[in-house]
């Protein structure tokens, strides 16, 4: 599953709809509202539960205003989430969860399998400018999503993949990382004009989860032409 800021309430509605189809994954990957979506489920969270428990977010959960270089310090969002996560390390997950996070010192990708599935997710949901940078094992990282935004640096090659794109309207990123990425054995799903949900727009946030869910189901219902599969809302 993709990065795309608020976009968790998106991805966990199509989790939702795969779970209700018995559609299960062998192993996830994904990067910032992907990771936390996917690494969430690995770790024994069930979509309506997930869905739940965003249904209730207000700002209030995570916005904590703190000097450094980021709006945010971010210890609101890891208390949330090791108070949600049912396990605290990444290789007790149910199935393999890879996490994308960003090293801020080399500018690359840096895949997480192991270690505190809380310090992976907050690292790799760390947008730049909004939260502070997540130190791990002496490393600086920020949001998986600024050099992989697919969040699919995780998922060995020629395998299948089912990948949730979530497009990227951001003036700040080029075409190239706009573009939707093609791969051996992936088919995408891309659900066109989603509600772009924020911290002070968390209302819709909820509707993108029932648009999600909506086109999912409708999704499943067509023959797959071709790697992807366009939705309108």
């Amino acid at each position: 599953m993709s990065s795309g800021f608020f976009a968790f309430f998106a991805h966990t509605g199509l989790l939702t709809v795969l779970e209700d189809e018995g559609l299960l994954p062998v192993r996830v990957s994904g990067s910032s509202a992907g990771a936390l979506v996917t690494a969430a489920w690995a770790s024994g969270i069930d979509g309506p539960i997930l869905a739940a428990e965003l249904r209730q977010l207000t700002r209030a959960d995570f916005w904590d205003p703190t000097p450094g270089f980021g709006l945010l310090r971010g210890r609101l969002f890891r208390k949330k989430l090791e108070a949600l996560l049912p396990v605290r390390s990444l290789t007790e997950c149910r199935v393999t969860a890879a996490v994308s996070v960003h090293d801020a010192f080399s500018h690359t990708t840096r895949v997480l399998e192991r270690g505190d599935i809380a310090t992976a997710i907050h690292a790799s949901c760390a947008v730049p400018l909004l939260f502070h940078p997540v130190r791990i094992d002496g490393r600086i990282y920020v949001d998986g999503g600024v050099s992989d935004r697919p969040g699919l640096a995780g998922m060995p090659a020629k395998i299948r993949v089912l990948y949730h794109h979530i497009e990227s309207r951001s003036v700040f990123r080029g075409l190239d990382s706009r573009a939707l990425p093609r791969r051996e054995g992936m088919t995408a799903l891309l659900i066109e004009d989603l509600p772009q949900p924020g911290p002070f727009r968390l209302d819709e946030g909820r509707r993108a989860f029932e648009i999600a869910r909506r086109a999912a189901r409708t999704a499943l219902e067509r023959p797959i032409h071709g790697d992807v599969i366009r939705i309108e809302k």
